[in-house]
């Protein structure tokens, strides 16, 4: 099957992209959940995004895991022309129960524009939430070797599930990102991590970037300190999304239960909002 040719500027994003894992310091990863999050956070000085899975599904009324393949990949496309950032995606469990499946939703992510993308281990099922690590570690081999066929580097990042589905087993979640690793996997994720001794074991038993999911009020960890444990990626997953729409529950609860609109203080002003959207200008020749 012919694979899809990256575009000059897709190249230079995924390069751009690549290269933020191998800095001298960690770097954060903010998750946008539309064009205009994007926007705003390309705005303020990030030098990548990555979409959230659970926001997306949030903003269409749905809860985290309903929307389907079509959905994310067309939402993650918008993300892509709003900003000239890199932007990996949250490409769930992979859309599919082969590994095949796997492989085709990462050469589809690549065609919406993406420069990497992440697939967990999780089934979506309550009973068994986390799929065999056999299993879990053939479908992150086919989503590297899908991504090994562009004509750029797609950043595969391979995420554990446990702590997430509520099993805090440390030593089986080291155990999957160790084969997530010898599958090829470039990053390595563990969400819901629940303290500073379980990032570092993570990270001082695997030789590839770990990303780390902040946002937790129970884990008040700064940038500086995450490096220092051996963090090289940040992400805070579903938590600006989730923030927002706490603003949105206070305010209307403010209204409805006191009729005062003293929300408004902390609205971003009309013009700044509108400043926020607008598109920047192209960068000039060698830029």
């Amino acid at each position: 099957m012919q694979q899809p040719a990256a575009v000059p500027d897709q190249y230079r994003r995924a390069v751009t992209f690549q290269s933020l894992h191998e800095g001298p310091d960690p770097f954060v990863v903010p998750n946008p959940w539309d064009a205009g999050t994007a926007r705003v956070l390309s705005g303020l000085g990030f030098a990548a995004l990555a979409t959230t899975g659970a926001g997306l599904a949030h903003a269409r009324g749905l809860p985290d895991s309903r929307v389907t393949r079509e959905v994310l990949l067309d939402n993650a496309r918008t993300v892509v022309d709003a900003t000239p950032l890199p932007v990996s995606a949250d490409l769930e469990s992979g859309f599919g129960e082969t590994p095949d499946d796997v492989a085709e939703t990462i050469r589809r992510a690549a065609a919406a524009g993406l420069v990497g993308g992440s697939v967990e281990d999780s089934t979506g099922r309550d009973e068994d939430p986390v799929r065999p690590l056999g299993e879990a570690a053939e479908r992150v081999g086919a989503a590297v070797a899908a991504a090994r066929e562009l004509d750029f580097p797609f950043t595969v990042t391979a995420r554990a599930e446990n702590f997430f589905q509520g099993r805090p087993d440390l030593p089986d979640t080291i155990r999957r990102l160790q084969a997530y690793e010898e599958a090829g996997a470039d990053v390595l994720y563990a969400p819901a991590l629940p303290d500073a001794e379980a990032i570092r074991a993570v990270c001082s038993s695997v030789g590839r970037p770990v990303n780390v999911l902040m946002g937790s009020p129970a884990l008040r960890l700064s940038v500086p300190e995450l490096g220092a444990l051996g963090v090289r990626r940040i992400s805070v997953g579903s938590a600006l999304s989730r923030a927002a729409l706490g603003a949105v529950v206070r305010a209307a609860r403010e209204i409805q239960e006191l009729g005062t609109f003293t929300f408004g203080a902390d609205a971003i002003p009309y013009a700044e909002a509108n400043a926020l959207m607008t598109p920047a200008s192209p960068a000039g020749p060698g830029a």
